[in-house]
């Protein structure tokens, strides 16, 4: 089944990953995995969600690793040198 040049365009009006929240990111990777899993979608779509999933889940990984990053600069002998 081939996407139709609609559903693509609709797809392409997304927002782009680098500009989303953790929760957005997480809340559209669940659809899309949620949509593959049931078979809701043809081949050549679900290739398309894939990708699009895999960028959604390294904008996830980005948050969370740029969060403990912080974390560790506000815990207490987490290697703030004015906390030491």
């Amino acid at each position: 089944m081939i996407m139709s040049k609609r559903a693509a365009q609709a797809k392409d009006e997304r927002p782009d990953p680098a500009e989303m929240t953790w929760e957005q990111a997480m809340a559209e990777l669940e659809s899309i995995n949620e949509k593959i899993e049931r078979g809701e979608i043809g081949l050549e779509e679900s290739l398309h969600e894939y990708r699009r999933g895999v960028a959604l889940a390294k904008r996830c990984q980005a948050i969370l690793d740029t969060a403990e990053q912080e974390l560790k600069k506000i815990k207490p002998g987490g290697g703030n040198a004015e906390e030491r």
